[in-house]
């Protein structure tokens, strides 16, 4: 893959603009969430600690599917056990983490976030939360995947949201589409003397299936 420098290159481009724009659309704050793309073999992953604007073209890093840097000298970002373990256990092409703050206060509250609108449908099913472990740790990944099981997004306890895709625009969307549905809930359950409806299993079922069907054929 590094005989391929130009695809590296864009690909790089199009992490580091995603990974901007989970600052400016409020999903992390600082250098806090992470985002990591795959081709083939080799995973680009955003670095540990470094401002996304300070990011450049020579700044690029990557790792093999066992964790080892290939190309680069910045450090990658602390949560690449994370990372490699959906890349392992499912299709991803791309990753996003954020501490998006909807998704973690609902996270604190509930296992599950309750579906309260169809587009839950869209990950797969209700939102689970994967119980709380230290960051960057082992331990976290495998709670990851187990609220990941056919689903494409989760929460984590305390923590933040991980979601996939089949590329970075997906992927990034369907974090938008969970901070969404968490404020909606937060806003629901605030209001006194009322509790949120909520959808049934056939439903979001349904909304699932046609939303496979949505938008423009390629």
């Amino acid at each position: 893959m590094k005989d391929h420098p130009d695809l590296l290159a864009d690909a790089w481009s199009e992490l580091v603009a995603t990974a901007r724009r989970t600052v400016t659309d409020g999903l992390v704050v600082g250098t806090s969430g992470n985002v990591s793309r795959r081709i083939k073999d080799l995973i680009l992953v955003t670095p540990s600690g470094v401002p996304y604007d300070r990011l450049g073209a020579g700044d690029l890093t990557a790792v093999d599917l066992d964790g080892r840097q290939i190309i680069g000298s910045l450090r990658p970002t602390s949560e690449l056990p994370l990372h490699l373990a959906v890349y392992r256990s499912t299709t991803a092409a791309a990753v996003v983490h954020t501490h998006a703050p909807y998704a973690t206060a609902v996270s604190t509250l509930v296992p599950e976030l309750p579906p309260v609108h169809y587009m839950a449908g869209a990950l797969g099913g209700p939102v689970r939360v994967a119980p709380y472990a230290l960051y960057g740790s082992d331990e976290l990944a495998a709670h990851l995947l187990d609220a990941l099981r056919d689903r494409t997004g989760a929460l984590l306890q305390n923590h933040g949201t991980v979601t996939y895709g089949a590329g970075l625009d997906q992927a990034l969307d369907r974090t938008a589409q969970l901070e969404w549905m968490c404020r909606v809930w937060l806003l629901a359950r605030s209001v006194p003397g009322h509790t949120p409806s909520l959808l049934s299993a056939e439903q979001l079922a349904a909304a699932g299936e046609r939303l496979r069907g949505y938008g423009q054929r390629r």
